[in-house]
């Protein structure tokens, strides 16, 4: 079963990412208490392997990684993440079952 679904758009963005940051092991979601919805995501890296969790989802692919802690699979189980290039600027996108309510800046939400 798959957790999360990322787009090709966005592995190649995440790949993009780890290019331009060598010394970093992948591209990490986390959620946390915040934001005017109650949660938001915070985007990150993680600087090597043994900093992953041993319950913590990875996905690879080819030149790619992504990972999302334990504690935030709860809340981003089923999610789609893409990268959205828009007129004014560019963006990982979240489409999240899981939120029953989200707010206009598009990084905080509510379950």
């Amino acid at each position: 079963m798959k957790w999360f679904e990322i787009t090709d758009e966005a592995k190649n963005q995440m790949e993009k990412l780890l290019q331009a940051h060598p010394d970093k092991y992948a591209i990490s979601l986390q959620v946390v208490g915040g934001g005017c919805a109650g949660f938001k995501y915070e985007w990150g890296f993680i600087d090597k392997k043994e900093d992953i969790g041993k319950d913590d989802v990875v996905e690879d692919w080819h030149t790619g990684r992504f990972v999302v802690d334990d504690g935030s699979m709860l809340y981003v189980a089923g999610t789609k993440i893409d990268w959205k290039v828009q007129v004014f600027g560019q963006e990982f996108t979240i489409e999240n079952p899981n939120a029953s309510s989200g707010c206009g800046c598009g990084v905080s939400f509510g379950v």
